[in-house]
């Protein structure tokens, strides 16, 4: 499960011209559901992001959580996060969770989230929406479940071609 986190000092998701959710203060979470995950993962990515320590205490030190900053979460499912284009320049989408199975985890974390305390509003799934942000600093982190974190290919995989030597 992959989430690409943003602090916001506000945020919402509209489809079809309506407002589906909105935020002050707090995190905008892009979230994206790979094949291979498991509602651990889900559970593992919603603790996390509860705790994650990225808004300001009264010295202006990343100290706080969004609880403690008194925030919400916007929960935007994303499969483009597990977008690969490394061949062509066209994404292929192969690592993402087909939508049957990556709509119950969706539901899934944004129900963990909210047993943490967070208030959550919601993106809409398999629909277009219009998201719009405020990033606050900016701050923008990229988080993986455990055993999810992908390896760079080998350089003869990349394509790179053999060191050079001098002589």
């Amino acid at each position: 499960m992959r989430a690409l986190v943003q602090r916001v000092s506000r945020a919402r998701c509209t489809v079809n011209g309506e407002v589906t959710g909105a935020i002050g203060t707090g995190l905008v979470v892009l979230l994206g559901v790979s094949a291979r995950d498991e509602a651990a993962d889900a559970d593992w990515m919603a603790r996390k992001l509860s705790g994650l320590r990225i808004f300001p205490d009264s010295e202006r030190l990343m100290n706080r959580d969004v609880l403690e900053a008194g925030g919400a979460a916007l929960v935007v499912p994303q499969f483009t996060l597990f977008g690969d284009v490394a061949r062509g320049r066209r994404p292929e989408f192969l690592e993402a969770a087909r939508p049957e199975r990556a709509e119950p985890l969706f539901e899934r974390f944004c129900q963990a989230l909210a047993a943490t305390g967070v208030q959550v509003q919601r993106g809409v799934f398999r629909a277009h929406m219009e998201v719009e942000l405020v990033n606050d600093g900016p701050v923008t982190i990229w988080v993986e479940s455990p055993g999810r974190e992908v390896a760079p290919p080998p350089a003869a995989a990349r394509g790179d071609a053999a060191p050079r030597t001098s002589g």
